[in-house]
């Protein structure tokens, strides 16, 4: 049993199952030693028999499961032979059958138990009685023998049970703390990406801006004096890095989540439209019941998927498609570009530095998803991504 808080009383109940069994068994020998009848040496070879069998019970609890229950039950069996066989030379040995009554309990199944704590409390009674003759003592000890260990084995099964509740709680509860964490360096990396996208827009992508229109009203002017050409290449190369810095933001803050992931997928559409690309967006009427971090990683997921295909597949068109059956979600992307080889991309993915595709797949491991990408050069891409048992 993994550790608990009641682990200590457990290992204090089987501590003093071993000692009574060793005190009672000294006792027996002892005995033995001091009657030192003819039958002494069978006896004490019974004794050292108990006592080693009842130690190798010890290798039970390595077993597997489904071992571990036929080899206690032999175990007990011989265990319970060799206590009987003691029982007809001893009658001290009698004694024996009350930690016997917490092995047969505790090993046992739950209704054989009980059965087998009956019979042997009869043997018991009967060995006493023809050892000595019958009496109320002879009888009355092993009866209440048997009550207090039942009650006992009940009383230790009881809190068996409820320390593996417990423990299944707190393991629940860690679970829990641990995706509570998760989250929260979610929401703190959604943070700086957006504070991040803040800045570059407020500083880097206004003043791109700024140099852009500038140079092209000095271009405008002064179309005819030397140097004009380098003007309109600086002009350029503004209006290339301004476009650069504006897909960088995009990349980094997506649409707001307010309203739902299924209004933030056509916004996504409607930017991406008057950049020339045409993306179609098909969604349920409503993906609200989605928790918010994961309407996050698909809304990202779907808009590094289209600003892949704006950069590298050449496709005129792309179509986004959100399905939710039950608890599961289904997010594809397709697109009629050029298509690719998945298998050649990932086998470059740590040389180049592209990691796009790399990221889509962590991205969907962390939500415990399934990816899948059917592409061909000249045939297209669709990218799906299946999440199983997702609403909350």
């Amino acid at each position: 049993m993994s550790h608990s808080t009641l682990t200590p009383v457990f290992v204090g109940l089987r501590t003093g199952l071993h000692v009574l069994v060793g005190t009672l068994l000294t006792l027996v020998v002892a005995r033995l030693l001091i009657v030192r009848s003819d039958t002494m040496g069978v006896g004490l070879v019974l004794c050292a028999g108990f006592a080693l069998v009842y130690v190798l019970g010890a290798r039970i609890a390595s077993l597997g499961e489904s071992r571990r229950a036929a080899a206690g039950a032999i175990w007990l069996a011989i265990l319970s032979a060799i206590w009987v066989g003691l029982l007809m030379l001893v009658p001290e040995a009698a004694y024996l059958v009350f930690p016997l009554f917490f092995l047969y309990l505790h090993v046992l199944p739950r209704a054989a138990g009980p059965v087998v704590i009956v019979i042997a409390t009869g043997i018991a009674i009967i060995a006493l009685g023809l050892h000595g003759g019958f009496s109320v003592a002879g009888v009355v000890g092993p009866l209440v023998g048997a009550g207090v260990a039942l009650l006992i084995g009940l009383g230790y099964r009881a809190l068996a049970r409820e320390a593996a509740e417990r423990e299944a709680l707190v393991t629940e509860l860690l679970a829990t703390r641990g995706q509570l964490a998760a989250a929260e360096r979610e929401q703190g990396v959604l943070a700086e990406r957006g504070r991040l996208a803040r800045e570059i827009h407020d500083t880097v992508a206004q003043g791109l801006s700024s140099i852009q229109m500038l140079l092209h009203a000095a271009e405008a002017a002064d179309s005819d004096r030397p140097g004009i050409e380098h003007i309109r290449l600086a002009r350029t190369t503004a209006a290339d890095g301004l476009a650069d810095t504006r897909r960088f933001i995009r990349e980094l803050a997506p649409p707001s989540l307010d309203a739902g992931l299924s209004s933030a997928l056509h916004r996504l559409s409607d930017q991406w439209g008057r950049e020339g690309l045409r993306v179609a967006v098909t969604t349920p009427t409503t993906v609200t019941d989605l928790p918010m971090d994961m309407q996050t990683a698909l809304l990202r997921i779907a808009q590094g998927a289209v600003a892949n295909v704006a950069q590298h597949a050449g496709a005129s068109t792309v179509a986004i498609t959100l399905d939710v059956v039950g608890t599961d979600v289904v997010l594809a992307v397709r697109d009629d570009g050029v298509g690719f080889d998945p298998a050649a991309v990932r086998s470059r993915a740590g040389t180049t530095g592209s990691f796009g595709l790399r990221a889509t797949e962590e991205r969907v491991q962390q939500l415990g998803g399934e990816l899948t990408i059917d592409s061909a050069p000249g045939e297209g891409t669709t990218l799906t991504v299946h999440l199983r048992g997702q609403q909350t």
